[in-house]
C-alpha cells in the first residue's frame, strides 16, 4: 500500500476505536494535512486523491461524531473505488472492525440500497486493491456511476411509490439528485435538553423522559380524538396531548423512553406540551434532540416523512460528492468541504455550522455565476459587428435639440458612440433616474445609425410609452413635420419610421412588415408586436429595449435574433444597485446618467396617514383649479375579500362622486384593452381627463408635464424603487410638483421605511435600501432565468460577492474555459448552475 495511504489507514483506525472524538492526532486530524499532503506527493499519489483527502478532513472537526464516521466511510469508499460503502480485501481488517458506529446502528439505507447500481463482476470475485497497482488508479470522484445514479427517480427509494413521487414532483422533485439539493427553508433548535422541574412557560426545548400512562378520548362535541399521555424523568411530570392521532396510543407502551421536542404550554396552572414532535430515544433522533431542518411541503406530503427521505439521501450521497473548487481556493478561502456543506446545511450539528455550510454553498453559486458572466461577456466581445464612425454632422443634430445635453447625456453618448465605431456589437446598459434624459442619449444612438443607412427598433413595454417613443424619436430623427427638415441633421423622412403595436389594423401591420423586410422603413418602435415570427428586418442594426426588466430573456433573444450581429442597448429607470451591478449584469458595460437636466425641480414628498387623506383630496383640489392635473395611484385592480387596499375601479367611481364630483376622472388599469389605454392617455395628455386614477400600469415612462401630484394610496405596498417611479412622473415641466404616500398602515416599520421617500431623491440610495428590504425581485424581472434559481446566495451580501468575483477572475484569467485538469469539477457545477443556452448578455 502507498506509504501515505497506509499512514491515513493507521489514523482512521484509531479515530474508529476512540469513538470519532478527533483525538486520534494531537490538536485533531486536520492537523496532519500538511505532512501528509507532502509525503502523498512524494509518494506519487494522484493529485484528486490528495485533493479529496484535503477538502474531508479540514471540516472534520466541525462535524459531529456520526458525521465523522460517515464522512470517513465515504472518504475511503472513494479511495478504494468500491461498491456501497464496502471496504476492499485488502483493507477490509482495517477498516471493518475499528469502524464502530459512534451511534446506535441503523436500519439498511433504503436510498444506498436502491440508487447504487450493482457492480459488473464474477460471483464471489474480490474487489481489486489499491496494492494490485504500483501507483494507485482512482477513479473520478466519486464514481461515475455514482453521480449517474443520481439521476435515477424518487421510486428507488424503499417506501415511494409513483404516487407519492407524483406528489413531490409539484415540489420540482424528479430525481435523488434534487433531493440533495432541496435545501430547508428554515431550521428549529430542539438542542436545548432540560429536566421536566426546570421547564417554563414559553420556551421551546426538548424533554426525554417515560411514557407513564397514555389514553384517548374525544372532545365534548365529539368533533377531535385527544391522546393523553402523562410522561416523567425523575424530576417531575408533564402532561403531553395530541389532536386526532388516535394511532398513537397504539403506538406507545408505558415505560418507552421518549424524546419529545415543542413549545411549554400552561392549563390550569400546569405546564403542559400540545403536540410535540415525538421520537423513541433508541432510534438516531432526527425530529428531536437537535436542529431540526423544516422543508417546504405540499398537499400530501408529511414533513417527518420528507424529512426521513432527505436523511437517508444525504446521508449516503452527501460524502461521496465530489469536491467542485481547487484546492488551493478551498484553502485559501477557509471553505467548509463541499461534502461536509450539504451534509449540514441539512442536518447541522450547530448554528455555526450550518452558517459555514449555507455560506459556503452561497459562494459556489455566486462564483459559478461571475465565471458564467465573464464568458458570455468573453463570448459577445469576440463577435463582429458592422461600425458606424460618428458622422461630422452629429454637432448639428445636437444644436437641433432645442437644449444643452448635460454632462452625464454626453459621456453616456460618447461611451455609446465608441462602442458604435469599435466594429464589436455594443452590449450595454443605460441606467439613469426618472427624468435624466435616456431617451435623448438613445435618440443619439439612432440617429449615427440612421445616417449609415441602418436599421432602428426599439422596443417598448406598453402601447403607451411606445407611442410616446414613436413621437419623441420622430421628432429627433425626422424632425417636426410641419418644419422644414434640414437632410444633415435628421436623416430620416417620417414616411420611413413606423409604430407597431397589437392594435395596429392588421393592414396597417402588412405594410410595415414589408417595409422592414425591404428595408423601406428604417426606424421602427413597437412593443411585443416586434417580436412576432412575421416580423424581419433587412438588416437590424441597433436594437434598443426600454425598462429592460419587463421582457424575458427570452425576448431580448428574439429581438437582437432579427438581426446577425446587432448593437445592443438597454435602457432602465430603476438603478441596479452595486451588487446587481457586479453579478448579474456583470456582462453589461454600464453608462450611468448620474445628473438631472438643469431647472429641474425636485419633487416634495410627505409621507401621509390614512386619517389625513382628505387634506390630500383638498390639495390636489387646489392644484386643479390651477389649471393642473393629478395622478392617484391604487395597489389594485378591483376590490378583493383577502385586502383592504384601495382598488382602481371602486376608487375610481367613489371619487368621482363624492371628492371630485365637478372634474373629469379616468380610469387606467391593465385588463383594459390597448386602444381604451390609449384613450385615455390621449384625453389626460391633451387636458380632457383632469384627474387619472390608475394602477402601478403607469410606473413607466408616462410623459405629462401638466401633471403636478402623484398621490398614492396603500403606498406601503410598493417597493421605495417602484415609488421612485411613481414620483418621476411629476415634476416634467415648470411646475412646483408634490408626491402623496398614503398608506393603509400605521405600522411603525412600513412607514419608516417610506420616510426614506421623504429623506432623498437619489434613486440608487432607495435601490440598495429596496435590496435589502424585498430582495433583487423589483430589479431582475425575468432577467434571472439565464441560470438556475439561487438556492442560498443573497445578491444584498455585497462581502460574498466580492470574495466569488475576485475569486472568478483569477480563475478566468487563468484559466477561461475551466479546461484544466483541476478545474474540471468546477467546470461540472458551472454547467449545472448556468443553464446551457439560456444565458443573455441583454
Amino acid at each position: 500500500m502507498n506509504s501515505a495511504l497506509e499512514r491515513l489507514s493507521k489514523i482512521i483506525s484509531l479515530e474508529a476505536e476512540r469513538g470519532y472524538d478527533n483525538r486520534a492526532v494531537m490538536g485533531g486530524l486536520e492537523r496532519i494535512l500538511e505532512s501528509w499532503t507532502q509525503e502523498a506527493h512524494a509518494g506519487g499519489l494522484p493529485a484528486r486523491a490528495i485533493q479529496l483527502v484535503e477538502s474531508r478532513l479540514r471540516d472534520y472537526d466541525r462535524l459531529s461524531p456520526a458525521s465523522r464516521e460517515e464522512m470517513l466511510r465515504g472518504l475511503w469508499h472513494n479511495l478504494s473505488g468500491t461498491h456501497a460503502g464496502e471496504p476492499t480485501e485488502e483493507l477490509a481488517p482495517t477498516l471493518g472492525g475499528p469502524f464502530r458506529p459512534a451511534v446506535p446502528a441503523m436500519a439498511p439505507d433504503p436510498v444506498a440500497v436502491a440508487a447504487e447500481p450493482a457492480a459488473p463482476a464474477s460471483e464471489g470475485a474480490p474487489s481489486p486493491s489499491l496494492s494490485e497497482h504500483a501507483q494507485p488508479q482512482l477513479p473520478a470522484e466519486p464514481p461515475a456511476r455514482d453521480l449517474s445514479a443520481l439521476k435515477s427517480p424518487l421510486t428507488v427509494i424503499k417506501g415511494v411509490g409513483p404516487q407519492t413521487a407524483q406528489t413531490m414532483e409539484r415540489l420540482g422533485l424528479y430525481n435523488l439528485g434534487d433531493l440533495l439539493w432541496f435545501l430547508p427553508r428554515r431550521f428549529v433548535d430542539y438542542s436545548s435538553l432540560k429536566p421536566i422541574n426546570r421547564l417554563w412557560y414559553g420556551e421551546v426545548v426538548t424533554v426525554i423522559c417515560a411514557l407513564d400512562s397514555v389514553e384517548t378520548r374525544r372532545t365534548r362535541g365529539g368533533q377531535r380524538v385527544l391522546v393523553e399521555a402523562v410522561v416523567s424523568d425523575g424530576s417531575g411530570a408533564l402532561r403531553v396531548t395530541w389532536f386526532n392521532q388516535p394511532w398513537l396510543a397504539q403506538r406507545f407502551r408505558k415505560g418507552d423512553m421518549l424524546a419529545l421536542s415543542g413549545r411549554i404550554d400552561q392549563y390550569l396552572g400546569r405546564l403542559t406540551m400540545t403536540s410535540p414532535e415525538w421520537e423513541l430515544v433508541e432510534r438516531q433522533q432526527l425530529h428531536t434532540r437537535r436542529i431540526v431542518p423544516i422543508y417546504s411541503l405540499t398537499s400530501g406530503l408529511h414533513q417527518k416523512s420528507l424529512r426521513r427521505m432527505m436523511e437517508s439521501t444525504v446521508r449516503y450521497w452527501a460524502p461521496r460528492m465530489p469536491e467542485p473548487l481547487p484546492t488551493d481556493l478551498l484553502k485559501n478561502g477557509g471553505w467548509m468541504g463541499m461534502s461536509a456543506a450539504l451534509q449540514q446545511a441539512h442536518f447541522p450539528d450547530s448554528w455555526e455550522s450550518l452558517r459555514a455550510a449555507q455560506r459556503r454553498l452561497a459562494f459556489d453559486e455566486l462564483l459559478c455565476l461571475q465565471i458564467g458572466v465573464l464568458q458570455q461577456k468573453a463570448d459577445w466581445e469576440q463577435t463582429r459587428a458592422t461600425s458606424f464612425p460618428t458622422p461630422a454632422t452629429l454637432p448639428e443634430w445636437k444644436s437641433e435639440l432645442g437644449y444643452a445635453l448635460t454632462t452625464a447625456q454626453e459621456r453616456a453618448l460618447g461611451e455609446i458612440l465608441a462602442d458604435l465605431a469599435s466594429g464589436r456589437p455594443m452590449n450595454r446598459l443605460l441606467q439613469g433616474d426618472v427624468g435624466s434624459g435616456k431617451t435623448a442619449v438613445a435618440a443619439g444612438a439612432a440617429y449615427v445609425v440612421a445616417h449609415h443607412q441602418g436599421q432602428v427598433a426599439i422596443l417598448a413595454p406598453t402601447s403607451i410609452l411606445a407611442e410616446q417613443h414613436f413621437r419623441t424619436f420622430s421628432r429627433f430623427l425626422a424632425g417636426e413635420a410641419d418644419h422644414a427638415r434640414t437632410p444633415s441633421a435628421y436623416p430620416v423622412r417620417h414616411d420611413e419610421i413606423a409604430l407597431l403595436l397589437g392594435a395596429t389594423p392588421e393592414p396597417e401591420k402588412a405594410a410595415i412588415r414589408e417595409g422592414l423586410a425591404s428595408g423601406t422603413i428604417r426606424v421602427v418602435i413597437g412593443t411585443h408586436a416586434l417580436l412576432e415570427p412575421t416580423v424581419k428586418f433587412a438588416h437590424l442594426d441597433l436594437a434598443v429595449i426600454d425598462e429592460q426588466h419587463r421582457f424575458g430573456v427570452e425576448q431580448r433573444a428574439a429581438l437582437r435574433a432579427k438581426g446577425s450581429t446587432p448593437h445592443l442597448l438597454v435602457m432602465t429607470a430603476t438603478p441596479i444597485p452595486r451588487s446587481l451591478a457586479l453579478t448579474v449584469y456583470g456582462d453589461l458595460d454600464l453608462a450611468l446618467l448620474d445628473e438631472m437636466p438643469p431647472g429641474r425641480e425636485p419633487t416634495t414628498t410627505r409621507v401621509m396617514m390614512p386619517t389625513e387623506r382628505e387634506r390630500a383630496y383638498v390639495y390636489i383640489i387646489g392644484q386643479l383649479r390651477q389649471g393642473r392635473q393629478a395622478f392617484i395611484i391604487c395597489p389594485l385592480v378591483e376590490e378583493s375579500e383577502t385586502t383592504e387596499a384601495a382598488s382602481a375601479v371602486e376608487e375610481h367611481q367613489r371619487l368621482q362622486k363624492e371628492v371630485f364630483p365637478e372634474w373629469q376622472l379616468g380610469l387606467l388599469h391593465g385588463r383594459l384593452k390597448a386602444d381604451e389605454k390609449e384613450d385615455v392617455m390621449r384625453r389626460f395628455r391633451d387636458g380632457e381627463v383632469h384627474v387619472l386614477v390608475s394602477t402601478s400600469v403607469v410606473e413607466v415612462g408616462v410623459d405629462i408635464p401638466n401633471a403636478t401630484v402623484m398621490m398614492v394610496e396603500g403606498a406601503n405596498r410598493f417597493g421605495l424603487a417602484q415609488l421612485h417611479q411613481f414620483r418621476g412622473r411629476v415634476g416634467r415641466g415648470p411646475y412646483p410638483s408634490s408626491c402623496l404616500l398614503v398608506a393603509d398602515s400605521e405600522s411603525e416599520a412600513d412607514n419608516d421605511r417610506l420616510k426614506a421617500m421623504e429623506e432623498t431623491h437619489d434613486g440608487f440610495i432607495l435601490a440598495e435600501r429596496d435590496l435589502e428590504q424585498r430582495g433583487p425581485g423589483d430589479f431582475l424581472g425575468t432577467r434571472q432565468s439565464g441560470y438556475a434559481d439561487l438556492r442560498l446566495a443573497k445578491l444584498t451580501d455585497l462581502q460574498l460577492i466580492e470574495q466569488a468575483r475576485a475569486a472568478a477572475r483569477r480563475l478566468y484569467d487563468a484559466d477561461p474555459r475551466l479546461e484544466r485538469p483541476e478545474h474540471q469539477l468546477l467546470a461540472e457545477r458551472l454547467a449545472a448552475l448556468w443553464m446551457p443556452g439560456k444565458g443573455d448578455v441583454s
